[in-house]
């Protein structure tokens, strides 16, 4: 494995801090981008809360049905 001279690895250095400080200047920095819009308008939320209410609505006709039509005999 090959070494690297101190006086090799301090050129080096220099000639990279060299770039840096020539083109750090130019750097500029961005402004950040907007916020996203919502995905939701809230209208989804709505039909959630709708279909979970149809479907209470729709058990519970299922379970008190049954026990107003006990007293009929159709057979």
């Amino acid at each position: 494995m090959a070494t690297i001279s101190s006086k090799a690895f301090m050129g080096v250095m220099a000639i990279l801090a060299l770039v840096f400080a020539f083109v750090s200047p130019y750097v500029q920095a961005q402004s950040a981008a907007p916020a996203p819009p919502p995905t939701s308008d809230g209208t989804s939320i709505d039909q959630g809360i709708a279909y979970v209410l149809m479907l209470v609505a729709l058990v519970l006709t299922y379970l008190i049905h049954p026990l107003d039509a006990s007293s009929y005999s159709f057979f």
